[in-house]
Protein backbone atom coordinates (compact mmCIF):
# COMPACT_ATOMS: atom_id res chain seq x y z
CA UNK A 1 0.00 0.00 0.00
CA UNK A 2 1.42 3.30 -1.06
CA UNK A 3 0.67 6.49 0.84
CA UNK A 4 -0.43 9.37 -0.78
CA UNK A 5 1.91 12.29 -0.34
CA UNK A 6 1.49 14.80 2.19
CA UNK A 7 2.58 18.53 1.34
CA UNK A 8 3.01 20.91 5.19
CA UNK A 9 0.18 22.01 6.67
CA UNK A 10 1.10 25.49 5.11
CA UNK A 11 0.99 24.63 1.55
CA UNK A 12 -1.44 21.52 1.39
CA UNK A 13 -3.76 21.72 -1.58
CA UNK A 14 -6.92 19.51 -2.14
CA UNK A 15 -9.74 19.42 0.80
CA UNK A 16 -7.27 21.85 3.21
CA UNK A 17 -6.54 24.29 0.34
CA UNK A 18 -8.53 27.27 1.99
CA UNK A 19 -6.43 29.03 4.39
CA UNK A 20 -8.95 28.19 7.70
CA UNK A 21 -8.84 24.65 7.44
CA UNK A 22 -4.99 25.00 7.09
CA UNK A 23 -5.27 27.09 10.10
CA UNK A 24 -7.46 25.02 12.05
CA UNK A 25 -4.48 21.64 10.99
CA UNK A 26 -2.38 23.92 12.54
CA UNK A 27 -4.33 24.20 15.28
CA UNK A 28 -4.52 20.65 15.75
CA UNK A 29 -0.79 19.72 15.67
CA UNK A 30 -0.47 22.34 18.43
CA UNK A 31 -2.80 20.78 20.40
CA UNK A 32 -1.96 17.49 19.83
CA UNK A 33 2.01 18.47 20.96
CA UNK A 34 0.23 20.37 24.12
CA UNK A 35 -1.89 17.23 25.30
CA UNK A 36 2.31 15.06 25.06
CA UNK A 37 3.86 18.27 27.16
CA UNK A 38 0.53 18.30 29.96
CA UNK A 39 1.27 13.79 30.26
CA UNK A 40 5.06 14.52 30.38
CA UNK A 41 5.17 13.46 33.92
CA UNK A 42 2.74 10.71 33.39
CA UNK A 43 5.38 9.63 30.85
CA UNK A 44 8.05 10.31 32.06
CA UNK A 45 6.94 8.12 35.44
CA UNK A 46 6.30 5.10 33.21
CA UNK A 47 9.02 4.84 31.88
CA UNK A 48 11.10 5.04 34.85
CA UNK A 49 8.69 2.77 36.42
CA UNK A 50 9.64 0.28 33.60
CA UNK A 51 13.06 0.84 33.74
CA UNK A 52 13.24 0.76 37.61
CA UNK A 53 11.18 -3.27 37.45
CA UNK A 54 11.65 -5.28 33.83
CA UNK A 55 9.97 -7.99 33.14
CA UNK A 56 11.73 -9.99 30.23
CA UNK A 57 9.77 -12.09 27.06
CA UNK A 58 6.00 -13.12 27.97
CA UNK A 59 6.60 -12.18 31.53
CA UNK A 60 5.89 -8.75 31.21
CA UNK A 61 2.51 -8.48 33.53
CA UNK A 62 3.46 -5.30 35.39
CA UNK A 63 4.39 -3.49 32.38
CA UNK A 64 1.56 -4.14 30.15
CA UNK A 65 -0.80 -3.15 32.93
CA UNK A 66 1.03 -0.27 33.83
CA UNK A 67 1.11 1.20 29.96
CA UNK A 68 -2.61 0.06 29.62
CA UNK A 69 -4.09 1.30 32.88
CA UNK A 70 -2.86 4.65 32.12
CA UNK A 71 -4.37 4.67 28.31
CA UNK A 72 -7.92 4.18 30.34
CA UNK A 73 -7.39 6.26 32.73
CA UNK A 74 -7.38 8.77 29.54
CA UNK A 75 -10.71 6.76 27.97
CA UNK A 76 -9.01 4.55 25.40
CA UNK A 77 -10.97 1.39 25.37
CA UNK A 78 -8.80 -1.41 26.52
CA UNK A 79 -8.55 -5.25 25.92
CA UNK A 80 -6.26 -7.16 28.34
CA UNK A 81 -4.89 -9.43 27.38
CA UNK A 82 -5.38 -9.58 23.85
CA UNK A 83 -5.03 -11.93 21.00
CA UNK A 84 -4.01 -14.96 22.61
CA UNK A 85 -1.03 -13.71 24.34
CA UNK A 86 -1.35 -12.80 28.14
CA UNK A 87 0.99 -9.71 28.27
CA UNK A 88 -0.21 -8.79 25.08
CA UNK A 89 -2.99 -5.95 24.91
CA UNK A 90 -5.00 -3.55 22.73
CA UNK A 91 -6.35 -0.09 23.43
CA UNK A 92 -8.63 1.88 21.14
CA UNK A 93 -9.96 5.44 20.72
CA UNK A 94 -11.39 7.59 17.84
CA UNK A 95 -13.73 6.65 15.04
CA UNK A 96 -11.91 7.80 11.77
CA UNK A 97 -11.67 6.52 8.90
CA UNK A 98 -7.76 5.96 9.17
CA UNK A 99 -6.42 3.44 12.34
CA UNK A 100 -3.02 3.82 12.89
CA UNK A 101 -1.53 1.39 15.36
CA UNK A 102 1.36 2.55 17.65
CA UNK A 103 3.40 -0.11 19.18
CA UNK A 104 4.56 -0.30 22.50
CA UNK A 105 7.41 -3.02 23.42
CA UNK A 106 8.03 -3.19 27.33
CA UNK A 107 10.45 -6.83 27.25
CA UNK A 108 13.68 -6.18 29.30
CA UNK A 109 16.88 -8.65 28.41
CA UNK A 110 18.07 -11.17 31.06
CA UNK A 111 20.37 -9.76 33.13
CA UNK A 112 21.00 -6.38 31.52
CA UNK A 113 17.12 -4.89 32.07
CA UNK A 114 16.14 -2.59 29.59
CA UNK A 115 19.55 -2.11 27.85
CA UNK A 116 17.47 -2.10 24.88
CA UNK A 117 15.62 1.16 25.64
CA UNK A 118 12.13 -0.96 25.73
CA UNK A 119 10.69 1.61 29.02
CA UNK A 120 11.26 4.32 26.11
CA UNK A 121 9.48 2.76 23.70
CA UNK A 122 6.68 1.40 25.39
CA UNK A 123 6.32 5.05 26.87
CA UNK A 124 6.58 7.22 23.78
CA UNK A 125 3.89 4.78 22.50
CA UNK A 126 1.94 5.65 24.64
CA UNK A 127 2.60 9.52 24.64
CA UNK A 128 1.73 9.65 20.94
CA UNK A 129 -1.64 7.59 21.50
CA UNK A 130 -2.22 10.42 24.96
CA UNK A 131 -1.75 13.43 22.05
CA UNK A 132 -3.88 12.20 19.66
CA UNK A 133 -6.88 10.79 21.95
CA UNK A 134 -8.68 14.48 22.22
CA UNK A 135 -8.72 15.33 18.93
CA UNK A 136 -8.81 12.14 16.89
CA UNK A 137 -12.20 11.77 15.55
CA UNK A 138 -11.05 15.78 14.58
CA UNK A 139 -8.12 14.47 12.77
CA UNK A 140 -10.08 11.66 10.86
CA UNK A 141 -8.55 9.02 13.14
CA UNK A 142 -8.84 5.79 15.19
CA UNK A 143 -5.58 5.08 17.19
CA UNK A 144 -5.13 1.35 18.06
CA UNK A 145 -2.14 1.28 20.76
CA UNK A 146 -0.59 -2.44 20.85
CA UNK A 147 0.70 -4.00 23.23
CA UNK A 148 3.62 -6.13 22.13
CA UNK A 149 5.32 -8.41 23.94
CA UNK A 150 8.49 -10.45 23.61
CA UNK A 151 10.37 -9.13 20.81
CA UNK A 152 13.69 -9.52 21.93
CA UNK A 153 13.30 -13.32 22.26
CA UNK A 154 9.63 -14.79 20.85
CA UNK A 155 8.67 -12.59 17.92
CA UNK A 156 5.54 -11.47 19.55
CA UNK A 157 4.65 -8.97 16.77
CA UNK A 158 4.57 -12.38 14.68
CA UNK A 159 2.63 -13.82 16.41
CA UNK A 160 0.11 -10.80 17.05
CA UNK A 161 -0.01 -10.01 13.35
CA UNK A 162 -1.32 -13.74 12.67
CA UNK A 163 -3.96 -13.24 15.73
CA UNK A 164 -5.54 -10.41 13.60
CA UNK A 165 -3.94 -7.66 15.52
CA UNK A 166 -3.52 -5.34 12.80
CA UNK A 167 -5.94 -6.52 10.71
CA UNK A 168 -8.08 -3.56 9.22
CA UNK A 169 -4.59 -1.21 10.00
CA UNK A 170 -3.22 1.56 7.36
CA UNK A 171 0.07 2.84 8.99
CA UNK A 172 1.77 1.41 11.92
CA UNK A 173 4.42 3.12 13.58
CA UNK A 174 7.02 2.78 16.69
CA UNK A 175 10.36 4.66 17.84
CA UNK A 176 13.29 3.19 19.25
CA UNK A 177 16.31 4.55 20.98
CA UNK A 178 20.04 4.18 19.53
CA UNK A 179 23.61 5.68 19.72
CA UNK A 180 22.39 7.98 16.56
CA UNK A 181 19.66 9.17 14.75
CA UNK A 182 17.84 7.38 11.77
CA UNK A 183 14.22 8.13 10.01
CA UNK A 184 15.35 4.87 7.52
CA UNK A 185 15.70 1.92 9.84
CA UNK A 186 16.55 -1.26 7.93
CA UNK A 187 17.54 -4.45 9.73
CA UNK A 188 18.19 -7.98 8.80
CA UNK A 189 15.93 -11.17 8.85
CA UNK A 190 16.71 -13.17 11.66
CA UNK A 191 15.77 -16.73 12.31
CA UNK A 192 16.32 -19.02 16.01
CA UNK A 193 17.41 -22.60 15.71
CA UNK A 194 17.86 -25.31 18.62
CA UNK A 195 19.73 -28.33 18.37
CA UNK A 196 19.52 -31.44 20.47
CA UNK A 197 21.94 -34.16 19.51
CA UNK A 198 20.85 -37.35 21.26
CA UNK A 199 23.94 -39.90 21.30
CA UNK A 200 24.98 -42.79 23.41
CA UNK A 201 26.25 -42.91 26.64
CA UNK A 202 29.48 -45.30 27.50
CA UNK A 203 32.75 -44.83 29.66
CA UNK A 204 35.48 -43.33 27.70
CA UNK A 205 38.18 -46.01 28.69
CA UNK A 206 35.94 -49.03 29.60
CA UNK A 207 33.57 -49.70 26.30
CA UNK A 208 34.12 -46.45 24.23
CA UNK A 209 33.13 -48.73 21.08
CA UNK A 210 29.66 -48.81 22.48
CA UNK A 211 29.28 -44.56 22.95
CA UNK A 212 28.47 -42.43 20.38
CA UNK A 213 29.18 -38.73 21.20
CA UNK A 214 26.76 -35.98 21.04
CA UNK A 215 29.40 -33.56 21.78
CA UNK A 216 31.37 -34.52 18.74
CA UNK A 217 28.61 -34.22 16.71
CA UNK A 218 28.45 -31.03 17.63
CA UNK A 219 31.81 -30.35 17.25
CA UNK A 220 31.55 -31.67 13.33
CA UNK A 221 28.89 -29.18 13.30
CA UNK A 222 30.48 -25.88 14.17
CA UNK A 223 33.69 -27.22 11.48
CA UNK A 224 31.12 -27.06 8.94
CA UNK A 225 30.06 -24.01 10.13
CA UNK A 226 32.90 -22.50 10.13
CA UNK A 227 34.13 -23.78 6.46
CA UNK A 228 30.67 -22.64 5.46
CA UNK A 229 31.01 -19.12 6.79
CA UNK A 230 33.97 -18.47 4.12
CA UNK A 231 31.66 -18.81 1.01
CA UNK A 232 28.36 -16.77 2.92
CA UNK A 233 27.49 -13.21 1.01
CA UNK A 234 29.38 -10.48 3.60
CA UNK A 235 25.93 -10.00 4.94
CA UNK A 236 24.76 -13.01 5.85
CA UNK A 237 25.82 -13.96 9.40
CA UNK A 238 25.72 -17.40 11.39
CA UNK A 239 26.71 -17.46 15.56
CA UNK A 240 25.30 -19.31 18.12
CA UNK A 241 25.84 -20.94 21.48
CA UNK A 242 26.40 -24.15 23.03
CA UNK A 243 24.15 -24.93 25.92
CA UNK A 244 25.21 -28.01 26.66
CA UNK A 245 27.73 -31.02 25.62
CA UNK A 246 28.42 -33.30 28.87
CA UNK A 247 28.83 -33.09 32.92
CA UNK A 248 32.32 -35.00 32.96
CA UNK A 249 34.96 -36.41 30.90
CA UNK A 250 35.04 -39.58 31.98
CA UNK A 251 31.81 -40.18 30.45
CA UNK A 252 30.64 -40.33 26.38
CA UNK A 253 28.05 -37.52 26.34
CA UNK A 254 24.91 -39.10 25.12
CA UNK A 255 23.17 -35.41 24.41
CA UNK A 256 24.16 -31.90 23.29
CA UNK A 257 22.58 -29.08 22.69
CA UNK A 258 22.82 -25.35 21.03
CA UNK A 259 21.56 -22.35 20.04
CA UNK A 260 21.83 -20.61 17.44
CA UNK A 261 20.71 -17.51 15.06
CA UNK A 262 20.70 -16.83 11.57
CA UNK A 263 20.39 -13.41 9.87
CA UNK A 264 20.49 -12.15 6.39
CA UNK A 265 19.24 -8.85 4.14
CA UNK A 266 16.26 -10.82 3.09
CA UNK A 267 13.30 -13.17 4.32
CA UNK A 268 13.91 -14.69 0.83
CA UNK A 269 17.62 -15.42 1.77
CA UNK A 270 17.08 -16.31 5.24
CA UNK A 271 15.24 -19.75 4.08
CA UNK A 272 18.28 -20.29 1.85
CA UNK A 273 20.66 -20.01 4.45
CA UNK A 274 18.23 -21.92 7.21
CA UNK A 275 18.81 -24.97 4.84
CA UNK A 276 22.45 -24.66 4.46
CA UNK A 277 22.93 -24.31 8.40
CA UNK A 278 20.83 -27.06 9.00
CA UNK A 279 22.68 -29.36 7.01
CA UNK A 280 25.97 -28.65 8.71
CA UNK A 281 24.09 -29.63 12.04
CA UNK A 282 23.14 -32.78 9.90
CA UNK A 283 26.39 -33.42 9.02
CA UNK A 284 27.72 -34.04 12.41
CA UNK A 285 24.87 -36.55 13.50
CA UNK A 286 25.77 -38.43 10.17
CA UNK A 287 29.46 -38.37 11.30
CA UNK A 288 29.18 -39.79 14.93
CA UNK A 289 25.90 -41.92 14.42
CA UNK A 290 24.33 -39.69 16.50
CA UNK A 291 20.00 -38.57 16.11
CA UNK A 292 19.65 -34.68 15.85
CA UNK A 293 16.35 -32.74 16.18
CA UNK A 294 16.09 -29.15 15.20
CA UNK A 295 13.51 -27.00 15.96
CA UNK A 296 12.29 -23.32 15.49
CA UNK A 297 11.76 -22.19 18.58
CA UNK A 298 10.09 -18.91 17.42
CA UNK A 299 8.68 -17.16 13.73
CA UNK A 300 11.20 -16.05 12.15
CA UNK A 301 11.80 -11.97 12.15
CA UNK A 302 11.37 -10.76 8.70
CA UNK A 303 13.48 -7.72 7.34
CA UNK A 304 11.92 -4.32 7.93
CA UNK A 305 11.40 -2.18 5.25
CA UNK A 306 9.92 1.42 5.78
CA UNK A 307 7.45 3.23 3.81
CA UNK A 308 9.11 5.59 1.90
CA UNK A 309 6.23 8.70 2.32
CA UNK A 310 5.88 7.83 6.36
CA UNK A 311 9.36 8.27 6.32
CA UNK A 312 9.18 11.39 4.32
CA UNK A 313 6.42 13.00 7.12
CA UNK A 314 8.67 11.49 9.76
CA UNK A 315 11.81 13.50 9.12
CA UNK A 316 9.78 16.52 8.46
CA UNK A 317 8.24 16.14 12.43
CA UNK A 318 11.90 15.36 13.07
CA UNK A 319 13.42 18.51 11.91
CA UNK A 320 10.62 20.85 13.41
CA UNK A 321 11.34 19.31 16.85
CA UNK A 322 15.06 20.00 16.74
CA UNK A 323 16.23 16.26 16.29
CA UNK A 324 19.73 16.00 15.01
CA UNK A 325 20.10 14.96 11.10
CA UNK A 326 19.52 11.81 10.40
CA UNK A 327 22.43 9.36 9.32
CA UNK A 328 22.51 6.14 7.15
CA UNK A 329 23.93 3.12 7.62
CA UNK A 330 22.95 -0.14 6.62
CA UNK A 331 21.16 -2.58 8.62
CA UNK A 332 22.81 -3.90 11.89
CA UNK A 333 19.62 -5.20 14.17
CA UNK A 334 16.73 -7.43 13.66
CA UNK A 335 13.32 -6.15 14.88
CA UNK A 336 9.73 -8.25 14.66
CA UNK A 337 8.68 -5.30 13.56
CA UNK A 338 9.80 -5.94 10.33
CA UNK A 339 7.47 -8.68 10.10
CA UNK A 340 4.21 -5.84 10.45
CA UNK A 341 6.09 -3.97 7.49
CA UNK A 342 5.61 -6.40 5.38
CA UNK A 343 1.85 -6.57 5.62
CA UNK A 344 1.00 -3.01 6.80
CA UNK A 345 2.88 0.68 5.74
CA UNK A 346 5.28 1.05 8.69
CA UNK A 347 7.93 3.32 10.12
CA UNK A 348 11.02 2.41 13.01
CA UNK A 349 12.80 5.58 13.21
CA UNK A 350 15.92 5.45 15.92
CA UNK A 351 16.27 8.15 18.17
CA UNK A 352 19.97 9.10 19.62
CA UNK A 353 19.79 8.85 23.66
CA UNK A 354 23.65 8.41 23.59
CA UNK A 355 25.72 10.53 21.40
CA UNK A 356 27.46 7.23 20.07
CA UNK A 357 28.72 6.10 23.62
CA UNK A 358 27.45 2.86 24.15
CA UNK A 359 24.33 1.05 22.12
CA UNK A 360 21.68 -1.40 22.80
CA UNK A 361 22.14 -4.56 24.81
CA UNK A 362 25.29 -3.00 26.79
CA UNK A 363 25.27 -2.54 30.72
CA UNK A 364 25.60 1.04 30.09
CA UNK A 365 22.95 1.76 27.32
CA UNK A 366 20.12 0.17 30.28
CA UNK A 367 21.71 3.59 32.39
CA UNK A 368 21.45 5.31 29.02
CA UNK A 369 17.85 4.44 28.84
CA UNK A 370 17.08 6.96 32.19
CA UNK A 371 19.12 9.99 30.90
CA UNK A 372 17.69 13.58 30.25
CA UNK A 373 18.69 12.68 26.37
CA UNK A 374 16.46 9.73 26.78
CA UNK A 375 13.68 11.54 28.27
CA UNK A 376 13.68 13.99 25.73
CA UNK A 377 13.93 11.68 22.96
CA UNK A 378 10.79 9.81 24.73
CA UNK A 379 8.96 13.51 24.37
CA UNK A 380 9.81 14.01 20.59
CA UNK A 381 9.26 10.32 19.76
CA UNK A 382 5.91 10.34 20.69
CA UNK A 383 5.08 13.99 19.72
CA UNK A 384 6.93 13.24 16.34
CA UNK A 385 4.85 9.77 15.89
CA UNK A 386 1.40 12.11 16.92
CA UNK A 387 1.95 14.51 14.01
CA UNK A 388 3.17 11.43 11.35
CA UNK A 389 -0.32 9.86 12.17
CA UNK A 390 -2.39 13.36 11.68
CA UNK A 391 -0.21 14.07 8.57
CA UNK A 392 -0.95 10.56 7.45
CA UNK A 393 -4.81 10.77 7.80
CA UNK A 394 -4.98 14.42 6.53
CA UNK A 395 -3.24 13.10 3.44
CA UNK A 396 -5.68 10.34 2.84
CA UNK A 397 -9.51 12.26 3.64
Amino acid sequence: MTVPPAPPPETRPGTRADEAADERFRALRAAVREAVVSSAPALLDLSRRLHAEPETAFEEHRSAALCHGLLAAHGFEVTAPAHGLDTAFRATIGSGPVTVAIACEYDALPELGHACGHNLIAAAGVGAALGLAPHADELGLTVRVIGTPAEERGAGKALLLEAGAFDGVDAAMMVHPCPFEMADFRSFALGTLDVVYTGRAAHPSLNPQEGRNAADALTVAQVALGLLRQQLPPQWRVHGITTAAGTAPNAIPDRATATYEIRALAAEDLRELRQRVEDCFRAGALATGCEVTLERPEPDYLDFRGDPELIRLWGANARELGRAEPVERPPFACTDMGNVSHVVPSIHPVLDISGGACGPHEAAFAEAAVSPAAEQALLDGAVGMAWTAADFAAARI
